[in-house]
């Protein structure tokens, strides 16, 4: 039986309304209501130096104050936000501004690198690489590869052991020595070919060694048949805060070791010195 026109159009809207609200509940399954009204309390300080009040959150975000109370403390606790001026109001926490240095700190690093990784690229006609520490891992956050296919990982974002690769020796040597004899205080290497460095005085020194001639190499530590030199991106404040590398294949990266290690060096003076650091 054929629906009238005014009962189609009640039903057009009543699938029009129905769709939102069953997107939502799909929505709902896949996420945390609770980290939700977190992220919206957060965005509610939309101005800088704004301060409110669990008053003024519950109504402007349509929630009980209970639950306000609650996000608020946990929040606070863990410094994402902090007291304001005035008993009872809260504004944004430093931890939040640290986090937000991080990601500008990367935007600014994509755009110093690429011009310059363009370049490093084309002179060695090998892959090229940046990548930053994390814990005793090294993450890639900019790559771009040549037309020397290799058989390793081929996407940012790719994590390695430090201690395999030449960037990660880098930036392991960087580190203040305290600080680095704690992150190796539980170390406990896996041997991934015949060279990985197993023992940690051996690493130790090779580290020292790195800091004071200012680049390291891997010599098929990593992965069989792979070589590459890295060198030390500085930031504004002089402070090793990414490393630049190339790889290659063994023989070929072997028989230009000297020019890829002159090239590579000076790639990561440049990237460093548009990003402020004057050297």
């Amino acid at each position: 039986m054929l629906l009238s026109r005014r009962a189609e159009q009640s039903y057009g809207e009543a699938m029009t309304t129905a769709e939102p609200a069953a997107a939502a509940r799909r929505t709902d399954r896949t996420t945390l209501a609770s980290v939700r009204n977190a992220a919206r309390v957060l965005r509610a300080f939309s101005r800088a130096g704004q301060e409110l009040g669990i008053t003024e959150l519950s109504r402007q975000l349509g929630l009980g104050k209970s639950t306000v109370h609650r996000l608020v403390t946990t929040l606070t606790a863990e410094r994402l936000l902090e007291r304001g001026s005035t008993p009872g109001r809260y504004r944004l926490g430093l931890v939040l501004y640290e986090l937000g240095s991080r990601v500008t700190e990367h935007v600014d690093l994509h755009q110093a690198a690429l011009p310059v990784l363009t370049t490093l690229r084309h002179e060695t006609g090998e892959m090229v690489h940046v990548a930053v520490l994390d814990g005793l891992e090294v993450v890639y956050v900019e790559r771009l590869e040549s037309h020397n296919l290799l058989p390793i990982f081929r996407q940012v974002g790719h994590r390695l052991p430090a201690h395999t690769t030449s960037s990660g020796k880098i930036l392991l040597a960087a580190l203040p020595p305290d600080e680095l004899s704690r992150r190796l205080e539980d170390w406990q290497p896996r041997a991934v070919t015949p060279w990985t460095i197993m023992d940690k005085s051996r690493l130790l020194s090779e580290l020292a060694e790195v800091g004071r001639r200012g680049w390291a190499q891997n010599n098929e530590e990593g992965h069989r048949g792979i070589v590459s030199v890295g060198a030390p991106i500085r930031g504004r404040d002089g402070t090793v805060m990414a490393a630049v590398s190339v790889v290659g294949d063994s023989a070929r990266m072997r028989s230009m070791m000297r020019r890829a290690t002159t090239l590579v060096v000076e790639s990561a003076r440049l990237i460093s010195r548009r990003l402020g650091y004057a050297s």
